[in-house]
Parts: structure tokens; C-alpha cells; sequence
């Protein structure tokens, strides 16, 4: 399939982070581009603002003739959607091109200098931190991003087409799309079982991606994971290593040790150490690409961040209130790491949204253990995404697995009441489901405490 004789881009399931990236790279080539979505959001807004056709009904007459030309379309989807979508059942039964997303990025990278970013966590931060340091040091380059990026106030940044930054999905095997020059692996924690069944399918997936790699390629790991490649790491004994580090005014500051030089006096200003590893690889990914390791070090510096990462909206001296989209334990672990290491001492309050029936069954000891390291706790309904319930498993289950006196199942109406009640002095909000959108009135309501 070659892109360029494509004219009419249809996307199914428009409205997700990934796929309105590339929603908005075949609206800057000019093609013509729309999209189903479930819901109405912010990001649909956006994209409608840009000229895309959007709408929110799986009907067929919806859809504008543009469209329905089949020699000049090609119809991208997500892997999230019912199998009895009637749109998708619509182009698929008319021989339309009908490709997964994962599929057109590895087309679309194929012809430039790639870095992909893969591991069960870190996979938006790091990519975004990467595309930030390219960027601020001149390199030309296209980024598909997972997050909504701080520094970009995007999920997709075009600055050329010689160089392109993308995260490296496991989730449907989507990875094993792509055939990067330089990779790094984050993590590899069970996740995604309702698709890989065990632990030990996931890191196949991994091993095959790393073969994935081009044959003069890098890969880059983070160290203790089961897999070869330039290790990175904190005190320890990786070829980049962080070394001598210290906390001054919330922002972290330490010396790089790379196989062939010493940067010293780096900083980076957002909390948590799972962050902080995540700059180090951005970084180490940056080096091999050849850029000067002092003109990295001043540009991660200036890394605000990606929306729903450890994202402030009140900071103060009494009061400070967080949002995430941790949902799976060893995210929740790091969040919690951070809250610790930056506010020792001070009441913290955890309000989780579980996501997906299938992982809270799979990972409800997990989670159990995870916020019960949390002063007070605050569980939600949890959040379906592609899923139909699953007997016995619901946030009241989750609540009995925890060994925890302070743990409440409230709706969402009752948030900011319970939350200004409990008097707690760092407040989160995580999960991956709409909780999102709560954090707004969770934010008024607390501004009229401070």
C-alpha cells in the first residue's frame, strides 16, 4: 500500500489518543480525513476544529460519500471496537483497505530514522520527553505521541520527516508493526492478559519486537529486564547511569554517566524516579542519534511534561492536588514512590478508577497491595472501556481484597464533597478511564479551601 495515492483517510474510532495523531498527520498532508468516535470529547473538538468530519453514530448513512470510494480510501481502526461495529463490518464486506493503526504507522516510519519507545509503563512520557529534546536541539522530526504533550499542547508535533518518535505498543502485538533504528524497553510487567493470556506470551511479544529492530540498530533496556541491549539505570552499574543524585526545590539534580563521557549538574523537574529513568533513556536515545549529550542535558531540563502524568492543578504549601493515568499496580507503586519522595510526612488521599473488568480480576491482590500504601483511599465504579462485565468482579471486590481502614466506594457525584472532608494535604486523582473529567470540579472545589 503506498500512502501517497491515498486521498480520503476514514478512521474508526477517531477519538483515541494514538489515532487522532494520525488524524492529524493525513489532515497536514491535506487528505480529506473522518471519523466515528462513541463519545463527544475534547480531543474530538479539536480535531473537528481542524476541518475533520466527525460523528458519534455507528450508521453507515453517516458517513459522506467522500468516503465510500473505495478505490482512494483507507480505513483505519482500532483493535478496542465490537466485532459487530457497523461501520467496520460495512468497509471490510466491501473490500475497502481496512487496516489497524499499528499497521499505517509502520508504513509511515518505514522510510525515515525511527525511534520507538516500548514497555508496559513509561511508553508516553518517554517518547514525549524524546520528541521534546529532538526538537528543542533542531532535529527535524514527526512524533506520534500517546499523551497530550505540555511542551507541544499536542499529541503529534511535525518539524520534518528525516526522523519520526513513536511508541512501540504491545497492546494486539501492535509493535511488531514497526522495524525501528534505534529502541529502548522500559518495563515488562504482565499486563494486556486478556490478550496475551499469561506473562510469558508478553515477553515473547518483547523478544520479537527486539527482533523487529533493524540490523545496525540500538536497543536500549532498562536494567534487570530479561533482555540484551545497552542497559540504563539509577546507582547502579548501566552503561548510562544516573549518578549522585539530589532533590533541590522539588527538582531533581545529578550527574549522567555515559560509555564515553560525564555530563554533569543535569536537572529534571518532574517527581518520581520511574520519570527520571524515563529522561535517562530519552536521553540515551537522543546521544546515539549523535546529538551533543550538553545541549540534551539543558533541553531536559526545560521538559514540562504530558497531561495525566503526574500533572499538577494546585500546588501550594498546604495543598496540592495531582492527576495520573496510573491503572495497573506497579504505576500506582511509582505515583505513590513519588508522593513519598517529594512530600514526606504529609496526609495523602488516593482516589482510583479501576479500568477494565479483566484487570482488576487479574491484578486485584496487586492493586490491593498498591493503595493500601495510601493514607485514604476512595475507589470508583470501575471503568468498562472495551469490556462487558465480568460476574463478581467490581469495585466492591477490589475494596475487600485491601487490608485498609480508610477506604471508601463513592459515585463520582460524591467526590469533591469527600475529598474537601478528608482534610488530606496531597490529593490524587489516577486511573485510565473518565476520571479525567472530574478533575476540573475536583479543582474548583478544592480552590475554595485553599
Amino acid at each position: 500500500m503506498n500512502l501517497k495515492d491515498i486521498n480520503n483517510v476514514f478512521f474508526i474510532g477517531i477519538g483515541g489518543i494514538g489515532m487522532s495523531a494520525l488524524a492529524r498527520y493525513f489532515k497536514f498532508l491535506d487528505k480529506n480525513v473522518a471519523g466515528y468516535d462513541k463519545v463527544a470529547t475534547t480531543i474530538t473538538s479539536d480535531l473537528i476544529a481542524m476541518g475533520i468530519e466527525v460523528h458519534f453514530e455507528d450508521k453507515i448513512d453517516v458517513i459522506s460519500e467522500t468516503y465510500k470510494r473505495r478505490g482512494d480510501t483507507l480505513v483505519i481502526y482500532t483493535p478496542a471496537i465490537p466485532a459487530d461495529h457497523k461501520q467496520y463490518n460495512f468497509f471490510k464486506q466491501s473490500d475497502f483497505k481496512v487496516v489497524k493503526r499499528a499497521e499505517v504507522l509502520g508504513l509511515i516510519t518505514k522510510d525515515s530514522f525511527c525511534l520507538a519507545v516500548a514497555g508496559t509503563h513509561g511508553k508516553t512520557t518517554t517518547s514525549s520527553i524524546l520528541a521534546h529534546i529532538l526538537n528543542e536541539t533542531g532535529t527535524p522530526l514527526t512524533a506520534f505521541l500517546g499523551g497530550i504533550s505540555e511542551d507541544f499542547n499536542s499529541n503529534f508535533l511535525i518539524k520534518g520527516n528525516e526522523v519520526t518518535v513513536v511508541e512501540a505498543d504491545e497492546y494486539d502485538r501492535s509493535f511488531l508493526h514497526l522495524s525501528p533504528d534505534i529502541a529502548c524497553i522500559t518495563s515488562m510487567d504482565a499486563d494486556h492478559l486478556d490478550i496475551y493470556g499469561e506473562k510469558s506470551a508478553l515477553d515473547q511479544s518483547f523478544i520479537d519486537f527486539t527482533k523487529r529492530i533493524q540490523p545496525d540498530g540500538t536497543l536500549f533496556v532498562r536494567n534487570g529486564l530479561p533482555i540484551n541491549g545497552i542497559t540504563y539505570g539509577i546507582d547502579d552499574d548501566s552503561d548510562y547511569c544516573i549518578k549522585n543524585l539530589k532533590i533541590k526545590n522539588a527538582t531533581y539534580v545529578f550527574d549522567v554517566e555515559t560509555p564515553n563521557e560525564s555530563i554533569r549538574g543535569v536537572k529534571f523537574n518532574k517527581p518520581g524516579q520511574h520519570n527520571l529513568l524515563n529522561g535517562l533513556v530519552a536521553f540515551a536515545m537522543a546521544v546515539q542519534m549523535g546529538t551533543p549529550a550538553n545541549r540534551l542535558a539543558k533541553a531536559l531540563e526545560t521538559f514540562k511534561g504530558v497531561k495525566r502524568r503526574f500533572t499538577y492543578h494546585i500546588k501550594t504549601d498546604t495543598l496540592v492536588f495531582i492527576d495520573d493515568y496510573a491503572h495497573h499496580p506497579t504505576e500506582i507503586n511509582a505515583v505513590h514512590d513519588a508522593i513519598a519522595e517529594m512530600y514526606p510526612g504529609k496526609k495523602n488521599l488516593a482516589v482510583f478508577q479501576p479500568h477494565l473488568f479483566s484487570r482488576t480480576r487479574d491484578f486485584g491482590a496487586d492493586f490491593a497491595t498498591s493503595l493500601s500504601k495510601f493514607d485514604e483511599v476512595i475507589l470508583l465504579d470501575i471503568y468498562p472501556a472495551r469490556e462487558l462485565p465480568i460476574e463478581g468482579i467490581d469495585s466492591n471486590w477490589l475494596l475487600k481484597q485491601m487490608n485498609h481502614d480508610n477506604v471508601t466506594l463513592l459515585s463520582k457525584e460524591e467526590l469533591p464533597e469527600k475529598i474537601i472532608a478528608s482534610q488530606a494535604e496531597v490529593i490524587l486523582t489516577m486511573g485510565a478511564g473518565d476520571i479525567g473529567v472530574e478533575v476540573e470540579k475536583i479543582r474548583k472545589a478544592l480552590s475554595y479551601e485553599v
